[in-house]
């Protein structure tokens, strides 16, 4: 795999693991209120659902380093198609920024994946 493909991989395993700290741990924080340009009264209210969300983020990073750590590109790439499809109903459903910062860089690393 070539070393861009291997580095844009990594990074959407670090941006997903940033997500969890910031929807499990910091949603109510300065950084997760201004992140997600949330109220602090709507933050407590979803405080709950944004640590799920969050966890979730995680078990995407997990099957991307897991996949990596094993030589399993099956794994890493399920984990990479389920990162974008998660991006894309966060467009939808939220906001289009979620597909910038989620999904386009895994299309990316899909694509230099496939092309190495």
């Amino acid at each position: 795999m070539s070393l861009i493909a291997l580095l844009l991989t990594v990074l959407v395993a670090v941006l997903h693991l940033y997500f969890l700290v910031l929807e499990m741990f910091l949603w109510t924080r300065p950084l997760g209120l201004k992140t997600f340009r949330n109220t602090p009264e709507k933050a407590e209210t979803t405080r709950v659902l944004a640590a799920n969300q969050g966890l979730y983020n995680g078990f995407l990073a997990a099957g991307i380093v897991v996949g990596l750590v094993l030589a399993q590109p099956v794994l890493v790439t399920f984990s990479l198609v389920c990162v974008v499809v998660a991006g894309c109903y966060g467009a939808y459903s939220v906001s289009r920024r979620i597909f910038m910062i989620q999904a386009v860089p895994a299309i990316l690393a899909l694509v230099l994946r496939a092309l190495a």
